[in-house]
């Protein structure tokens, strides 16, 4: 097994007025030659937007761009003739394929929403964009993991053109899972949303992240109350 931790003050602030993010991997002018990218996962921001404030509309090509709100309302609108709204148990999918431009505002004029921004490079390249949400809501689970993303479109989840496979848990103290590896080859990239967990004697708290991969399975048990993201996807 092959580890990587990055604690949630090493990663890279950027701070707009409007937009406050930080970047686990290199983005925008954080860069970082060792943080480029776990596998195929090129981006993980942790935005948090201000009260009406948001992305104007900007262009994308050949990336799988997902979105799990974790506070808030946030306004999506894209090329494609969407405009809907994700709140916090909402993951959304943009597989932008050959071009699609859109925008996201916080939908609130009264409070930020808190939102992951998690960019992963695509299977196959110049497919046609294609646009996807879910609400977990009915099918969260306590003290284990539940999927709600995978490469197949007929599976619990949004779907993405990527063998990769996201799950989410939500741990009361001193709970645990074992989580197995999907498709061999891939690496799991773990953050913490919020609590306490240990995995392999490692101790991760609120906004850690921990890149795992050369192993068949992990053992993820919370040290205090947690809620987690697990991403497995392709190391090369």
């Amino acid at each position: 097994m092959n580890t990587v931790i990055h604690k949630e003050e090493t990663r890279g602030k950027a701070n707009h007025g409007w937009l406050n993010s930080s970047h686990t991997f290199s983005f925008a002018n954080y860069h970082n030659p060792e943080r480029m990218n776990f596998g195929v996962l090129r981006v993980l921001n942790d935005d948090r937007v201000q009260a009406g404030m948001g992305f104007g509309t900007h262009p994308h090509d050949n990336m799988e761009i997902i979105s799990i709100p974790l506070e808030g309302d946030l306004e999506h609108k894209d090329s494609l003739g969407n405009v809907t709204i994700i709140k916090e148990g909402d993951v959304q999918i943009m597989s932008a394929g050959t071009g699609v431009t859109h925008s996201e505002y916080n939908k609130n004029k009264d409070k930020e929403v808190k939102f992951l921004q998690i960019w992963i490079f695509p299977k196959e390249k110049n497919l046609a964009p294609r646009y996807d949400q879910i609400s977990t809501r009915d099918i969260e689970k306590d003290n284990q993991f539940y999927q709600v993303l995978s490469p197949n479109k007929d599976d619990q989840g949004v779907w993405l053109n990527q063998d990769a496979w996201f799950h989410i848990g939500k741990f009361a103290k001193e709970k645990s899972d074992t989580y197995t590896i999907k498709k061999e080859g891939n690496g799991v990239y773990v953050f913490i949303l919020e609590g306490e967990v240990e995995i392999n004697d490692a101790k991760l708290s609120n906004r850690d992240g921990m890149g795992i991969w050369d192993t068949e399975s992990i053992i993820v048990k919370a040290t205090e109350n947690a809620r987690v993201l697990l991403m497995e996807v392709p190391m090369n």
